[in-house]
């Protein structure tokens, strides 16, 4: 069924999708406020679920992509990816059905209402990564054959490259070393694909789900655990799990190659006390370890919440003596297959770990 998204639901939706982005996809703030104008300007949005599509509908997602810390000093206009994603249409001379997002997390679950309200069109309830990761070939997309170019990256000041390359690994790797000559944050427009390779390859409901979880946590009075694992319980993920409760102790971070690197260490409180967990990230949360051990990887979802308010918090906003809770979230079947590992499982983010899948169905 076609739902609305107005002012309210793009809340909800930030809100949802900072908590299944594991920390990156970009400042939530940003793309909120992005959309917000945009639909404000030019009316609400559909939402739509893939089965609603036609076989031959064409598809095009739309995203930023760059450092977290940069997009916020950097701020969009939302015409951005409007041009980029009309740069496919003049390469491939076809004109656009829908757009969706590349991940659900940060700025980029929010920003293709934005393109979708300046241009007229829906946005797919769907996406290629049930949560937020780095490089553009970690999507459903390319993990199940669906060619990431012809592709275009543009900039705020009206710059546009289009990029055709032979994988999707040379398309990061070229759009990245775009990004970062565009000050280390653009805006792409990649993946264009049928209405039945979206079927085929995207995680269904995830808009969805980050409106439910957004709509349930600012309901939440004392526990926003509970509402997570409310919501997370009903859907194709695992249910929410606590990791690991304790006041943030030292945080490390480095921006290189346009990603943000580093790590977060957690002194233990309550009942962790005495133990201390690391969590290291690249953009987004990659590993959680207790002691030296893991207890969470890529790709299942972990996400540290404000211990106060519950409210969840960026990578970029992680401070010394904050006081948080981690939470794992098990990823859909689609994320944990071998061809989906092979391509972001532990080891490829140089974990030295294999990938144990949370508890939870």
């Amino acid at each position: 069924m076609t739902v609305e998204i107005g002012v309210e639901e793009i809340e909800d939706i930030a809100l949802g999708a900072t908590v299944l982005g594991t920390g990156g996809g970009g400042d939530p703030h940003v793309g909120k406020l992005v959309a917000k104008q945009a639909i404000e300007e030019f009316g609400p949005v559909e939402l739509v679920h893939p089965d609603e599509l036609a076989e031959d509908a064409f598809v095009v997602p739309t995203a930023q992509m760059g450092a977290p810390t940069v997009s916020v000093e950097k701020l969009p206009s939302g015409q951005e990816a409007v041009d980029s994603l009309e740069r496919i249409e003049r390469e491939l001379d076809q004109e656009v059905d829908a757009t969706m997002p590349i991940e659900c997390g940060g700025i980029n679950s929010t920003f293709p209402f934005a393109v979708a309200a300046r241009r007229g069109l829906p946005v797919v309830d769907a996406d290629g990564m049930g949560r937020a990761f780095p490089e553009l070939h970690h999507e459903t997309f390319n993990i199940y054959g669906v060619s990431g170019t012809p592709a275009a990256v543009s900039d705020e000041r009206g710059n546009t490259c289009l990029i055709e390359t032979a994988d999707n690994e040379q398309l990061e790797w070229l759009a990245r070393g775009i990004t970062v000559r565009m000050g280390g944050v653009a805006y792409v427009s990649d993946y264009p694909m049928t209405g039945t390779e979206v079927k085929d390859t995207a995680i269904p409901g995830t808009m969805t789900l980050a409106r439910n979880l957004g709509r349930e946590l600012r309901k939440a009075e004392d526990d926003a655990m509970d509402a997570i694992r409310e919501v997370t319980r009903s859907s194709i993920y695992g249910e929410a799990q606590s990791l690991f409760e304790g006041k943030i102790v030292d945080v490390q971070r480095r921006t290189e190659q346009g990603f943000v690197f580093g790590h977060v260490d957690v002194g233990g409180l309550g009942p962790d006390e005495g133990s201390t967990m690391r969590i290291e990230f690249q953009n987004e949360n990659l590993g959680a370890q207790v002691d030296g051990e893991y207890v969470a990887t890529v790709p299942d979802l972990i996400t540290v919440l404000d211990l106060e308010t519950g409210g969840p918090i960026p990578t970029e906003s992680l401070r010394y003596g904050a006081r948080v809770r981690v939470l794992g979230v098990r990823t859909p079947e689609i994320m944990r297959t071998p061809a989906a590992l092979d391509v972001w499982g532990p080891r490829s983010f140089g974990l030295e770990t294999a990938y144990k899948p949370l508890e939870g169905e």
